[in-house]
């Protein structure tokens, strides 16, 4: 066969792929529907595990990676939820990088929930009114969002998936306004902490808001000529505003991690990840024993941080992720030794790994 001919056969293939893909999104939109009229959940972790454990047991058969078939099975599964009616919860005003997070992670469409603060996202999903938050837990510049591992640590609610951002802010104003005319900049503190190196050459007062999107908005609304906000280009198309700047941030390397939080953590994957909160006693030693016992069990860490316990001054609490998931054997066995040394242990949930 000539490679125009394979070519065709591709392009048939493809549209053969595609008019299915669209016969399996009318059958999900039937499925919410009923769902929604029956008042069941949409989310269904057990279903969509088995789901791909099918799909990678059909994969084995025919010979191809279990785990590219798994990756773009992911991706389906995730944009059918937003089909059924996905809600998320997200800090911020409309066109903020928390939304656009999720719109990453989910799909399009999703139905995005705004809230005013991060300790409102928590309880949308705690009572119901979301199937899932996302919440930034740190920046590649800024460090970690202390307030989100201390909500964690209270919640009920697990960790089940994670998206790295990349974050690029501009400065927004006003359609008539010029950078000669701006007097005040409003923004998150951690946008503000990432474009420090810009902001400095300007004579600007700095005034920070909770919302990097929300500021953009609170511009616009007040009619301020004399001030500009630091957003990202979505927020600027949204609410019809004029990028004065952009990269404006101090290293291209600035990404967001966001945490996703649901009722329950992921199934393994065999690609996952998986956070932890925990305390030991206040002796010599006691942190190495801690993490010795997951060397010992050939436990990868990716990240461990400290946090004041808010109980007694000069103890804190560790934040730990390992790769792997709590339930994989090497992990349990670890964890169930561990009880009895710490003064405490969380598992805040395992999630599939972001994509890099």
């Amino acid at each position: 066969m000539s490679l125009e001919n394979l070519r065709k056969k591709i392009d048939e293939i493809d549209g053969q792929i595609v008019r299915l893909i669209a016969q399996r999104v009318r059958v999900v939109t039937e499925i919410g529907r009923q769902k929604k009229e029956l008042g069941k959940q949409i989310e269904d972790k057990e279903r969509e595990e088995a789901i791909l454990e099918n799909i990678r047991g059909l994969a084995r058969q025919e010979g191809i990676s279990e785990l590219d078939i798994d990756s773009i099975y992911r991706r389906i599964v995730i944009t059918a939820k937003g089909l059924q009616g996905t809600q998320v919860a997200f800090q911020g005003e409309i066109g903020a990088y928390s939304e656009e997070a999720a719109f990453g992670f989910f799909s399009a469409s999703i139905q995005v929930k705004p809230c005013e603060s991060l300790d409102g996202v928590f309880k949308m999903v705690e009572q119901d009114k979301a199937q899932f938050g996302i919440v930034p837990i740190e920046n590649s510049l800024e460090g970690s969002i202390s307030k989100v591992y201390d909500l964690l640590l209270d919640s009920s609610l697990k960790v089940s998936g994670e998206i790295e951002l990349k974050v690029s802010h501009c400065l927004i104003a006003s359609p008539g306004a010029t950078l000669d005319s701006i007097k005040r900049i409003y923004s998150h503190p951690q946008a503000l902490g990432q474009c420090q190196a810009f902001l400095k050459h300007l004579n600007c007062e700095l005034i920070p808001t909770y919302d990097t999107a929300g500021s953009v908005k609170f511009i616009k609304e007040r009619a301020i000529t004399n001030g500009a906000a630091i957003a990202g280009t979505r927020a600027a198309e949204i609410y019809g505003m004029k990028i004065i700047a952009r990269e404006i941030e101090d290293s291209p390397n600035n990404f967001t991690r966001f945490f996703i939080l649901a009722k329950k953590d992921s199934p393994p994957t065999g690609n996952d990840k998986t956070s932890i909160v925990f305390s030991v006693r206040h002796k010599p030693g006691a942190l190495f024993a801690f993490l010795k016992e997951l060397a010992d069990n050939k436990i990868n860490l990716t990240k461990i941080e400290s946090r004041p316990t808010r109980q007694k001054p000069w103890e804190y609490n560790f934040y730990l992720d390992f790769e792997g998931h709590h339930e994989d054997p090497a992990a349990k066995q670890a964890l169930a030794n561990l009880e009895d040394s710490a003064l405490f242990i969380k598992v805040l949930g395992s999630y599939p790994k972001a994509k890099q």
